[in-house]
């Protein structure tokens, strides 16, 4: 890379949203909020499906993975976007570049992998729930989540060598709030066609392939739920199935719209709003959406804080005891 050759070469600038600082300020606030919330919320689901065994299914094994793939992501991105947006410092080095752009291109490459994985547990658990544990045994659920975080890390070894390469010719303001594989081309001086289209086809196999397995799955899903004689189960079921599929027309919709066009037809303001949406409203509403509504987890957050209240009190009659013992 011909940064190489530079020895001015100080890293990356990332624009953000610069020229609207009052906007910038806004974003902010909203950012900061909602990554708490995430973290909080992803966070929870991680405790509880390790501390209660109520939740060591093969779904909540699943959903923990997708929590913790979630908070990697944010964790990811967020802190330097507000380090961004609240100071006037807005570089980034080569190696915390390299460093992002691997690691979020391997967690979203993971989550397309995982949504669709989750989706077959789900045709499983409803379709065929007879045979649900011998389908969806301990070691196929560990061979699927291991597949898919290989799956999107080699992926992203490759697409981030190829991206991070290209030659720049002194460019170094990305104009984004992190690097990313369509503006990194984008910043490129050269033609980047083979690029471009040896990633819509990564791209195709991450987003259309897993969209296409998922919406099979719901497809049978719902076919089986109408046979459902309830009323009431029924709308229940459809409730549950249109709010997961909401989640996942989100995720894929803005990752479609994103890596399925040239970067060369990208609207930029168009560009960040849609990442803004894969990276932070995506993950607060995976926790909120696939678990904390539901009976399981709500029974399980009882328990644990019925379990640490029981504790404290069990403390405190010890320590009165003892008090008592020393006095007497």
């Amino acid at each position: 890379m011909e940064r190489a050759n530079d020895s001015t070469f100080s890293g990356f600038i990332l624009l953000g949203f610069s020229n609207r600082p009052q906007l910038e300020t806004a974003l902010f606030v909203v950012i900061l909020i909602i990554y708490f919330l995430s973290f909080l919320g992803n966070g929870t689901i991680i405790l509880l499906s390790i501390a209660d065994p109520h939740l060591h299914t093969p779904m909540y094994f699943f959903l923990s993975n997708l929590s913790f793939m979630d908070l990697c992501l944010t964790t990811c991105t967020v802190p330097q976007t507000l380090v961004n947006f609240k100071g006037k410092d807005k570089t980034i080095t080569y190696g915390g570049c390299v460093t992002q752009l691997f690691i979020a291109l391997g967690l979203g490459g993971v989550e397309c992998v995982l949504l669709s994985v989750m989706a077959y547990d789900r045709y499983a658990a409803v379709c065929r729930p007879l045979h649900y544990m011998v389908i969806v045994h301990p070691q196929l659920c560990l061979q699927l989540v291991v597949t898919a975080w290989v799956t999107g890390f080699g992926n992203s070894v490759v697409q981030t060598a190829l991206t991070m390469t290209l030659p720049l010719c002194g460019k170094n303001q990305v104009d984004h709030f992190f690097c990313e594989v369509p503006v990194m081309l984008k910043l490129a001086c050269t033609n980047t066609s083979i690029n471009e289209a040896e990633l819509f086809a990564v791209s195709v196999f991450f987003l259309v392939v897993p969209l296409s397995l998922i919406l099979v799955s719901y497809g049978h899903i719902t076919h089986a739920v109408l046979k459902i004689k309830s009323a009431q189960g029924r709308r229940k079921a459809f409730g549950t199935c249109g709010s997961h599929l909401l989640v996942v027309i989100i995720f894929f919709g803005t990752l479609i719209s994103m890596y399925l066009q040239p970067p060369s037809s990208y609207s930029q303001d168009v560009n960040k709003s849609i990442a803004l949406f894969y990276t932070l409203v995506t993950p607060l509403l995976n926790p909120l959406i696939y678990t904390l509504r539901n009976k399981e987890v709500k029974g399980a957050l009882k328990r644990l804080t019925l379990e640490n209240c029981g504790s404290d009190e069990g403390d405190m009659e010890e320590n009165y005891r003892q008090e008592k013992s020393i006095l007497s």
